[in-house]
Formats: C-alpha cells, structure tokens, sequence
C-alpha cells in the first residue's frame, strides 16, 4: 500500500524563522539593546536569551531588572534607553516587539536548543570570555551555550561579538577554534571614521557590524566610502 501524499496545502511557506540573539553577562548591554533595535527595525522575527549573569549586568549598567515573568515590559524599557542611560530616548512599537519570543536560560528543553528549530542563525552580544570558551568547548552549560551548538552543527551563522580586554592565551585559542568552526569573530570596537558624535553613535557602530554580519539591512553606521574627512565632519549615517 502506497504512502499518502502529503498535504502541503496547509503549510505555511513563509514560516516564522527567526535569529536568536544571546546576552551574555559581559559589559557591553547597550550593543545587545541596539543590534535588537536593529534587526526589529528591519522586520526580522527575534528568539531572545538572555542569561543568568547578563541579568546583573544590565542591571548595573542600566538600573533595569529583567524577569522571565515580565520580560516584554522589562525589554521595551530596555530598548528604549539611550546608551548614556537616558530613558525614553527610542520609541519602541509594541507591532516590532509582537514578534519577539523569550526563552529562560536554564530552558534547556526550548526551542532554539534542538536543530529542527527554525532559525536563521544566532548572534551573540556581547559574549563574554566565559561565555567563548563554553560555546568552543561544546559544554552546552545553559541555552545560550546550546543553541550556539545547534548554529554551529546546523552550518547556520554564528557571530560571536566578544567585549573583553586584554585578552589571555586560552581565550585566543577558544576564539580561533570559534572561527575554524565557521563562527564569525567580532570584536565590540567601534571605529572613529564614521563621524561619531556620540556615546550612541560608537555603541551603534559595533552593531550595525553584527547586522553586517548577519546580512541584515540597517542604516546605523556612516559607511567608508573611499573619501577623508567624513568622520572629522561628523556626518550622520545614511537612511536605511
């Protein structure tokens, strides 16, 4: 007896698929604030993990208390602030944050954890030296840790944006294993060329390297064009 066909009729062609963006506890939360600006700007779908540790340093860099039972209100507030702390400086649609899911940390049974998932690919920012060696090591310790293993066996994009310095041998090593695995390696350094102006403008430089990355489309940068002087003239970036 012949198998019946399937019945594709009733799937969804354009299936959500979204990016997974990992907060580690490394300094650095107004890059994450940004890059998820960013890509909620740019109508992408976003699975969002935040860990244990980046929960006390958004704190103390931003006086915000992110809880898994409140999590939406805590992330608009969150992405509403300006990187020098100003709240209020964003405004935030709650028609960009409708396509956000939060998944705990200790959810090791969540979606993103399994490759059958649908996801385009994680960003990790900031990662932190911890969080490097784990993703390098394979230890799959909590979620973040996990779905970075399930991108990397996926062949799916993983960009590893680290903010840490100096940094020490072994944590070289982890990064170069990161890259050999096809991981993309980007360090938190913003650059002086694109006429920064502001504290916001160099937080949005590094970000809109990780959307580069990910080759999603965004206006956060003044982009080299082959010309001096555009960065001593502080010209704003260009629209999307």
């Amino acid at each position: 007896m012949e198998p019946s066909p399937i019945d594709t009729s009733q799937q969804d062609p354009g299936r959500r698929r979204p990016w997974v963006v990992g907060i580690s506890g490394a300094s650095g939360t107004p890059y994450a604030a940004s890059v998820l600006r960013g890509l909620l700007a740019a109508g992408e779908a976003v699975d969002l993990v935040v860990s244990r540790a980046s929960r006390l340093t958004l704190l103390d860099e931003t006086g915000i208390a992110f809880r898994d039972a409140h999590w939406r209100p805590d992330l608009r507030e969150w992405l509403a602030r300006g990187a020098d702390g100003k709240p209020e400086t964003f405004a935030v649609r709650e028609a960009e944050l409708a396509d956000v899911r939060y998944w705990p940390a200790g959810d090791l049974a969540a979606g993103p954890s399994s490759g059958s998932y649908p996801a385009k690919g994680m960003l990790i920012v900031p990662a932190s030296t911890a969080c490097v060696a784990g993703v390098a090591l394979g230890l799959s310790k909590d979620l973040l840790q996990r779905v970075a293993s399930v991108t990397l066996k996926e062949r799916r994009p993983l960009v590893v944006a680290v903010r840490e310095t100096p940094l020490n041998g072994p944590t070289l090593k982890h990064l170069v294993s990161l890259d050999e695995a096809g991981a993309v390696v980007l360090p938190a350094s913003p650059a002086f060329y694109a006429g920064a102006r502001h504290i916001q403008d160099l937080v949005d430089f590094v970000a809109g390297r990780v959307l580069d990355a990910a080759d999603v489309p965004h206006g956060l940068y003044r982009r080299w064009e082959g010309e001096l002087g555009g960065g001593s003239l502080g010209e704003p970036p260009a629209a999307p």
